[in-house]
C-alpha cells in the first residue's frame, strides 16, 4: 500500500425535522428525472447531478480470469505506531481517567469482598460498558480473587483483558472488493455524528493507499453538508456528485453508481442526511435509497456503515437498534472518543449487536481515524500503561 497508516486506522447543527421536500414528483423507487432543476435556474444549470472537482482517472475493470481481491488502507501493516498509542491513550484519557480514578476509590489493598464487587459493578455501568460487560468482569474477579487481597492496578489488568476479549472478534478493517466497480458504502447516523468529515478522512486514506474515490453529496437537505462534502473533494482530489439543496437524494445515489460505473471508479462513498432514528419520515428516505441502490447492483450497497458519536452514550444503543432495521448496518465507526468520558458504550455495543468495528476517531485530523484495534482500545480504556 502507499501509506503505512498502522494496523489501527477515524458544526453540529440540529436536522431539520421538516426537511425541504423533493423538488419533483418521482415515482416510488425511481431515480430523479435529468429536468429536476427548479425552473428558475438558467438552461445551463439544469443537468443534474453534477460532478464538482477533477474527473477521477479511468480505472481499468477487473478481468473475468482476475480473482477478486479485497483490499483496505494498510491492511498488511502489523505494526502499531506509537505515535497513534500515544493519541489513542489520549484521546480516551476522559473515560479512563473515571474508570482508574473509581476503581482506585475502591480497591486500595483490600480484600475482595461483595461489597466491594457491587460498587465495580455499579462504576462499570455507569461508565457505559453496560449491565452485561460488567457482571462478566466482576464475575471473573470473583473466581480468582475473592476473599484475597487485590489492588486497583489488578482490576484495571483484569477489566482490559475482558473488555478485548469481548472486542477482538469484532475487529474489521473495511475491505474493498475489487470485483465491486464501485465498492458502495453508505455513510449513516443522526446529524453531528461526524458521517461528512468521516467521509472526508476514508477518501483521502483511500486514496493514498492508491484506489480512486468518488464522493456522493446525499444530504440535499442542508446546504452546509453539500459543502463541507465539497471541501473535501476538493482537498482530496475526489470527485463529488452534488445536486441542488432540496434534491431527492434517491435519485442522486441511483446517479452517482451510473457515473462511477462509467469512471471505473473503486469506492464511492455516500453521504446522507442526519437521521434522527425516531424521525419515520426521514427514516422512510434513507430505506428508499437502500432500495434505489440494489436497481443498479443488487448487491449494493457493499457497506452501510452507521457513523456514532461516542459522546451520546447509551443513546448510541437506540441509534444502532433503529438504523440496523432500516438500512441494514454492516459496520461501525465510533467518533469523538477523546471528546468524552463515556467511550465504554463500545463495549455495550459489541454486547448488543456484535456489528464489526471499522474505525475509531480520537481527533480532528486526518490520522486521528484508525482501524479498530481490540487490545489496544482496551488497554487505554482501562488505563493500563504498557
Amino acid at each position: 500500500m502507499a501509506k503505512n497508516f498502522l494496523s489501527g486506522l477515524f458544526g453540529k447543527k440540529k436536522p431539520a425535522d421538516d426537511a425541504a421536500p423533493e423538488q419533483q414528483s418521482t415515482p416510488e423507487d425511481a431515480p430523479a428525472a435529468d429536468d429536476s432543476a427548479p425552473k428558475d435556474l438558467p438552461a445551463a444549470d439544469v443537468s443534474a447531478p453534477k460532478t464538482i472537482a477533477p474527473a477521477p482517472e479511468i480505472v481499468e475493470p477487473v478481468s473475468d480470469d482476475e480473482p477478486a481481491r479485497p483490499t483496505t488502507p494498510a491492511e498488511t501493516a502489523e505494526k502499531k505506531s506509537p505515535g497513534w498509542l500515544s493519541r489513542l491513550s489520549q484521546g480516551l484519557s476522559k473515560s479512563s481517567s473515571k474508570l482508574s480514578d473509581g476503581v482506585a476509590g475502591i480497591f486500595n489493598k483490600r480484600k475482595l469482598d461483595q461489597e466491594t464487587l457491587d460498587e465495580l459493578e455499579e462504576l462499570l455501568v455507569t461508565a457505559d460498558l453496560g449491565v452485561a460487560a460488567a457482571e462478566r468482569i466482576t464475575d471473573s474477579l470473583a473466581q480468582d480473587k475473592f476473599e484475597k487481597e487485590i489492588t486497583n492496578t489488578e482490576v484495571r489488568e483484569i477489566l482490559a483483558d475482558e473488555v478485548a476479549a469481548t472486542l477482538k472478534p469484532l475487529e474489521a478493517p473495511l475491505l474493498v472488493n475489487a470485483a465491486n466497480k464501485p465498492h458502495v458504502v453508505l455513510m449513516i447516523g443522526v446529524n453531528g455524528s461526524g458521517k461528512t468529515t468521516t467521509i472526508g478522512k476514508l477518501a483521502q486514506q483511500f486514496k493514498d493507499d492508491g484506489l480512486s474515490v468518488m464522493l456522493a453529496a446525499g444530504d440535499t437537505f442542508r446546504a452546509a453538508a453539500i459543502e463541507q462534502l465539497t471541501v473535501w473533494g476538493e482537498r482530496t482530489g475526489a470527485p463529488v456528485i452534488a445536486r441542488e439543496v432540496g434534491a431527492d437524494a434517491a435519485g442522486l445515489a441511483f446517479d452517482a453508481v451510473k457515473e462511477a460505473k462509467t469512471a471505473g471508479v473503486d469506492v464511492l462513498f455516500i453521504d446522507t442526511a442526519g437521521r434522527l432514528q425516531n424521525k419515520s419520515a426521514l427514516m422512510d428516505e434513507l430505506a428508499k435509497i437502500v432500495r434505489v441502490l440494489k436497481k443498479l447492483d443488487a448487491s449494493a450497497p457493499h457497506d452501510v456503515i452507521l457513523v456514532l458519536d461516542a459522546t451520546v452514550g447509551q443513546n448510541a444503543i437506540s441509534q444502532a437498534a433503529a438504523f440496523s432495521d432500516i438500512a441494514g448496518v454492516t459496520g461501525l465507526v465510533m467518533t469523538k472518543l477523546d471528546g468524552t468520558a463515556r467511550g465504554g458504550v463500545l463495549v455495550a455495543l459489541g454486547d448488543k449487536f456484535a456489528l464489526p468495528i471499522h474505525f475509531i476517531g480520537v481527533g480532528e485530523s486526518v490520522d486521528d481515524l484508525q482501524i479498530f484495534h481490540a487490545e489496544s482500545f482496551a488497554r487505554a480504556l482501562a488505563g493500563v500503561v504498557d
